[in-house]
């Protein structure tokens, strides 16, 4: 992950959002809301831009300020959000209706893995964006890349979880966090050597990792 004074340094010259969205970035602040750290968004929004993906699948809305900033940046995109925290979610409707962002933004209250054929029904996708329970990661990329269009691609965050999969385990104090951060890494290296994909793991934020249909290249 970045150093935190080159981080600083790059926050500073990111210009200023849109006052809705600086306003859900203080609002997750103060309520401790897991949303994108401001570098990584903007590197998926890079992203995103480069792939031009006409249908999203986000695992993970929180408040929606990644699935907002993804309208914004891809006005032809469309993109169906999946929540399971009922007051998150009603936050996010709150949001997205301020956002004026309604006909772009289908929220689905509920588990994503519990959700597979009301999602299918929205589907294909051209990017399915991964940013939920850690944990089940794997199982999260197993049931939706079957949704995916030809050129379609995976984006999954915090993979590298604070920079805890490269600590020794013996020095993590909770058994829980143990687990988890067991969990990240064997997910880390399941995708690296998934046979259909090419991964990619950026160190940004608290870690992206990006994965491509291989294609028949080989």
């Amino acid at each position: 992950m970045l150093l935190q004074n080159v981080e600083q340094y790059v926050e500073k010259l990111i210009p200023k959002r849109q006052e809705l969205i600086e306003e859900m970035e203080a609002y997750a602040k103060e309520h401790h809301v897991p949303i994108m750290e401001l570098i990584g968004v903007e590197t998926l929004l890079q992203i995103l831009r480069l792939h031009q993906p006409k249908h999203i699948l986000e695992i993970g809305t929180a408040i929606a300020y990644s699935s907002i900033r993804m309208t914004h940046a891809l006005p032809e995109a469309r993109v169906v959000t999946v929540e399971r925290n009922e007051e998150r979610y009603q936050k996010a409707q709150e949001f997205i209706e301020r956002a004026g962002k309604q006909d772009k933004i289908v929220s689905l209250f509920g588990d994503a893995l519990e959700l597979r054929d009301e999602i299918e029904r929205h589907g294909p996708y051209d990017a399915v964006f991964i940013d939920a329970a850690k944990g089940q990661y794997q199982r999260f990329f197993e049931h939706y890349e079957p949704m995916l269009s030809s050129k379609g691609m995976i984006i999954s965050d915090n993979v590298l979880f604070k920079g805890h999969v490269a600590t020794d385990l013996v020095e993590v104090e909770t058994r829980r966090r143990r687990s988890l951060i067991k969990k990240i890494q064997a997910y880390n290296t399941w995708l690296m050597n998934h046979p259909d994909y090419y991964t990619t793991i950026l160190p940004i934020g608290d870690g992206i990792a990006i994965s491509i249909k291989r294609g028949d290249q080989e």
